[in-house]
């Protein structure tokens, strides 16, 4: 057994690694949290996508951390809000360019974690 983790890797030593101005940092400033790259596969799933549709699949989620999460999105540019003047009104959510760059990422994860669940002893 090894005690080292890190032998076939660079040595990490860069200090800046934890810092607000890495790029790591940006990205889970961009993505984090626990609900966005949810929302973001369900919106790409159906895109158009409305509020409604989305509270429906997010049953999980109160309805302020959903338009919260939103929002945030909305503000990063990964989707597109669209609000019709209709009554009732309707609000469609869909993915920017920017958004759909994400989708390749995303899958990368996904099979990565498939990866190390078949890899990782419980």
């Amino acid at each position: 057994m090894q005690n080292s983790t890190n032998n076939e890797y660079k040595v990490v030593t860069n200090g800046d690694l934890f810092l607000n101005d890495s790029p790591l940092t940006g990205v889970f400033k961009v993505i984090g949290g626990k609900w966005k790259i949810m929302l973001i596969k369900a919106i790409a799933a159906k895109c158009p996508k409305r509020f409604g549709e989305l509270k429906r699949e997010t049953i999980f989620l109160s309805q302020g951390t959903l338009t919260t999460q939103l929002k945030e999105m909305e503000r990063d540019g990964l989707i597109l809000r669209e609000a019709f003047a209709e009554s009732p009104p309707r609000v469609e959510y869909k993915l920017t360019d920017l958004g759909k760059t994400l989708l390749p990422v995303i899958a990368v994860l996904e099979d990565w974690y498939a990866s190390f669940q078949s890899n990782v002893k419980h």
